[in-house]
């Protein structure tokens, strides 16, 4: 430990000549250089920045002398700054700072939108604290203190391929949550963060304030991602109905529809789609056929699939799809002709090996 102090002695003191004649400075490399790390989860963009020392350097081979050693176990020594038992800086330099555009979810809880000082507690048991500060503007962690924490969680330390130069990176990216882990030497030091539904949701509330909320496209867009994560499903009917304001259109009443069959509003989605139907180009009335058959609604949906046919007798889709809507009736007989009917009209490839899939599983050996 008196050797860590006195580094951190040096250190300082070298750092504090050359602050003292900064005007006449050159700047010249920095031995752990700064790096950033931008990363967008769902709406939010993520921003690390941080500066990155090596194992090995030239023939200085720090191998097996990082962790327990160059990065304490638990708190270590301070002799400069406030002088109280500081948690490692994640880095080199300056603070390293996370940013978040909005409010996530670190290791489930709850943080908000801004910038933080990223601060870390190692143990040797592989157990991390990760300290998100409201301090970001400090040297290191010498100033660090405690009543200044945004948040605290705990992850675990991972063995991980040796990392020479330190590294954060996302491990994991997905829809709504990632994995953002420091890599170095041989450890990986893990967080999950992510994005809770009702920020985004929030996100487009504000958005639908602006300027995309004056045409159809923005709030259809919202609709259709409530409709795909089944939630929200009020104010998603009403998005739905602002983009029917702006552009009435089989996409944009479908949109309504298929809402209100999700949330279990048979009556009003068959309402809906009944008036869909009535300006719905191919494509879209047969998407309304099966949003029926979907709300077990058979007998509607073969209404408006057999519609599809008679607005467009040369298409093979139509066909088949009234087809799969007769396999779900339990007209087996009825499905096989619908489907053989396609195959003879030379259907595109998706259609055909849709056809031949239904065939086989109706128990007809279907060969060209």
């Amino acid at each position: 430990m008196n050797k860590l102090i006195n580094q951190q002695l040096l250190f300082l003191s070298l750092s504090l000549l050359l602050v003292g004649g900064a005007a006449a400075q050159l700047t010249t490399p920095r031995p752990s250089p700064a790096a950033e790390l931008n990363q967008t989860i769902a709406l939010t963009t993520i921003t690390v920045n941080y500066s990155r020392p090596s194992v090995i350097r030239g023939n200085n081979d720090r191998t097996g002398q990082i962790w327990g050693s160059q990065v304490p176990w638990g708190l270590a020594p301070n002799a400069f700054g406030n002088q109280k038992p500081m948690p490692w800086r994640a880095g080199a330099n300056e603070n390293t700072t996370i940013s978040f555009s909005t409010p996530v979810l670190i290791e489930g809880e709850q943080l908000g939108a801004g910038t933080y000082g990223l601060h870390m507690i190692p143990e040797e048991s592989g157990t991390v604290t990760i300290i998100f500060s409201k301090n970001t503007s400090s040297w290191g962690s010498f100033w660090y203190e405690q009543t200044e924490d945004a948040l605290r969680v705990k992850v675990q330390m991972k063995e991980a391929p040796f990392t020479n130069v330190l590294t954060y990176q996302f491990t994991e990216v997905g829809l709504t949550s990632g994995t953002l882990a420091l890599m170095w030497e041989k450890k990986q030091i893990p967080i999950k963060l992510a994005v809770s539904q009702e920020t985004i949701l929030a996100k487009f509330r504000d958005d639908l304030r602006g300027v995309q909320g004056f045409g159809w496209q923005g709030p259809l867009s919202a609709a259709n991602y409530c409709l795909q994560n089944n939630i929200n499903h009020e104010e998603a009917v009403k998005w739905a109905d602002q983009a029917i304001a702006a552009n009435r259109t089989g996409q944009t009443l479908g949109m309504k529809a298929a809402l209100l069959f999700q949330k279990g509003d048979i009556e009003a989605g068959v309402k809906t789609a009944d008036e869909a139907k009535e300006i719905a180009t191919m494509n879209e009335l047969n998407t309304l056929g099966y949003q029926l058959a979907g709300a077990n609604q058979y007998e509607k949906a073969e209404e408006f699939f057999k519609l599809n046919i008679k607005r467009n007798p040369k298409v093979a889709n139509g066909y088949d799809s009234l087809g799969e809507c007769y396999v779900a009736m339990g007209k087996n007989d009825e499905a096989i002709k619908l489907f053989k009917k396609s195959l003879s009209m030379d259907p595109p490839p998706n259609v055909k090996l849709n056809s031949i899939a239904n065939l086989k599983r109706l128990g007809v050996d279907y060969s060209e």
